[in-house]
């Protein structure tokens, strides 16, 4: 249930918070104090389309929050679904700013979303019914939905859904092999292609991988062979140029020449000695490098073939493969058709035998429910004054789509001896307002929706009309948080909260607030409600009378 509305900066609320019961909630005011106000903000709130014309003269920004408790199961789903995490306690909290310029931010728990996201949970925590806005009930295509909420047995649907599933699968299926021959020929020559490729390629798990690592061994090995040689050329010199060792040899024969020289010519021994040893060493380890050009190109060739089959087949071997065993499949698959075709037709034929058995079952339980439901809304309208409407629920069956075959729609007819006609076409604002109280009174403990808002239920109703809807009202609140905006007494009268929308003005300026009543205040609202301008001694003892009639 919407447990706190906090409204900033809308139209001429400044700014105020709305503390809502778990019953049934009234706001009452004045005509163009700003009631309209508190549902324009719960509706924007819920993701519906606003204007910057919203926004209070001379602030920046506009915003409304809501916090609602105990959300029920499907709006936890549905937050998972659009990648929001639900909150252990069942709390919700929904924001929205809006910008003079008109832009929308929204926050779903405190994490950013957009106004459809708003819009998609919106959906299941709120409805509201005011003069021109009952969408639901005026769409045919969605007045299945309160019929198959009063259904005895509810498994007969979900047993259809199921049914109805597994024939869509089995059509799609039937429609990949039945696809023009000339499609079918072209699929077989691009999947032997693919399957004589792959296999030719004979691809082993892991190899990437081995291969780059042999690679870098050999590049390194590469390396070192390059190293190790060029240090022996230094060494030994070449055709053009003396190495290393020649001129230490050269200068090692000149100090022999000297006994004066002989401790330096020692050192050049050793030296010679040394260089000696380093050969012998540069040989040894050039020998043990296992290190082959041609096998260096193999495996650049092959690490290049995996490269291009990783951009054309999947990125690692283990989904290259996989790719190959579906063309395996694909390619059986049409080459087998005639035979799958004949398997899966004479599966589809079961498949549509069961579902339309299933779906005669289903609009049989919904006849039955519906003549019921007839009896129930008629029943109902005649004890809110609309004695001589005449409720019926149409069905004509249509084509099998997720929720069967039948097509409901409700129809009303006004007056006596005149055909009854769809609720869009003849039904007033305040007509489909009494309608909706009537229907939700009924389906009260089968709907989802844990909030209901009317916006001036009352509407063009007399006082004996308004005191019976008062009634109903509540009765509806005993299952469902019920927010009514309404002109009438006896309405306000069996609040469980009473809210008076005032206007007030200062500097110039004018501002609307909500205060919640105590009795003394609620008898007062009362009176001024049922006499207008001037609050009599008799007016506010026959207020206190309602009040206590309805306690």
């Amino acid at each position: 249930m919407l447990k706190t509305l906090d409204i900033e900066n809308i139209a001429v609320i400044e700014k105020t918070t709305v503390d809502f019961s778990a019953g049934l909630n009234v706001l009452t005011g004045e005509t163009g104090a700003g009631k309209s106000i508190v549902v324009d903000s719960i509706n924007a709130i819920l993701g519906e389309r606003t204007s910057k014309e919203l926004v209070r003269h001379g602030a920046e920004n506009a915003f409304v929050s809501a916090y609602f408790e105990d959300v029920s199961k499907d709006v936890n789903n549905k937050l998972n679904e659009l990648g929001f995490d639900a909150e252990e306690d069942n709390s919700l909290l929904l924001t929205r700013k809006i910008s003079a310029s008109g832009k929308s931010a929204c926050k779903i728990n405190g994490k950013s979303a957009t106004v459809s996201m708003l819009k998609e949970i919106g959906a299941l925590l709120v409805n509201i019914h005011g003069q021109h806005d009952s969408q639901a009930l005026l769409n045919p295509e969605q007045q299945y939905v309160y019929i198959d909420m009063l259904l005895d047995d509810k498994e007969i649907l979900n047993e259809y859904k199921t049914a109805f599933k597994e024939l869509i699968s089995i059509r799609k299926r039937l429609k990949v092999l039945t696809s023009d021959e000339s499609d079918k020929e072209r699929q077989l020559e691009l999947l032997d292609y693919q399957i004589n490729e792959l296999e030719e390629a004979d691809i082993k798990i892991g190899e990437r991988e081995s291969l780059t690592k042999r690679k870098n061994l050999i590049t390194k090995s590469e390396a070192i062979s390059n190293t190790l040689n060029q240090s022996l050329l230094m060494i030994n010199g070449d055709d053009e140029n003396a190495g290393v060792q020649s001129a230490i040899e050269q200068s090692y024969n000149s100090l022999l020449s000297y006994d004066e020289l002989k401790d330096i010519s020692e050192v050049f021994c050793d030296i010679n000695d040394k260089i000696e040893s380093a050969k012998d060493k540069i040989d040894d380890m050039l020998s043990s490098i296992d290190f082959s050009v041609e096998e260096l190109e193999q495996i650049d060739e092959r690490l290049d073939l995996l490269y291009r089959f990783s951009n054309k087949y999947g990125a690692s071997e283990a989904q290259m493969l996989e790719f190959l065993e579906d063309a395996k499949n694909k390619r059986n698959s049409i080459l087998y058709s005639d035979e799958e075709l004949e398997k899966l037709s004479s599966e589809y034929d079961d498949a549509f035998d069961k579902t339309v058995k299933l779906a005669d079952k289903l609009s049989n339980q919904r006849k039955k429910t519906a003549q019921i439901f007839e009896k129930r809304v008629m029943s109902e309208l005649e004890y809110l004054d609309m004695p001589k409407l005449k409720f019926v629920v149409n069905f004509d069956k249509g084509n099998l789509s997720s929720v069967g075959y039948d097509k409901i729609e409700f129809l009303i007819s006004t007056n006596p001896g005149e055909p009854p006609k769809p609720l869009s076409k003849i039904a007033s604002g305040g007509e489909l307002s009494r309608i909706m109280l009537a229907i939700k009174n009924i389906i009260a403990y089968n709907d989802t929706i844990a909030t209901l808002i009317f916006d001036e239920v009352d509407s063009g109703v007399s006082g004996r009309a308004s005191g019976k809807i008062g009634l109903k009202l509540k009765s509806v609140s005993e299952n469902t948080q019920v927010i009514c905006v309404t002109h009438s007494a006896q309405i306000a009268s069996n609040a469980d909260e009473h809210f008076l929308i005032e206007k007030e003005f200062k500097l110039g300026r004018t501002y609307t607030k909500v205060t919640p009543l105590d009795f003394d205040g609620r008898k007062k609202e009362l009176a001024r409600i049922m006499g207008g301008m001037e609050i009599t001694d008799a007016l506010l003892k026959s207020a206190e009378e309602l009040l206590n009639a309805n306690r």
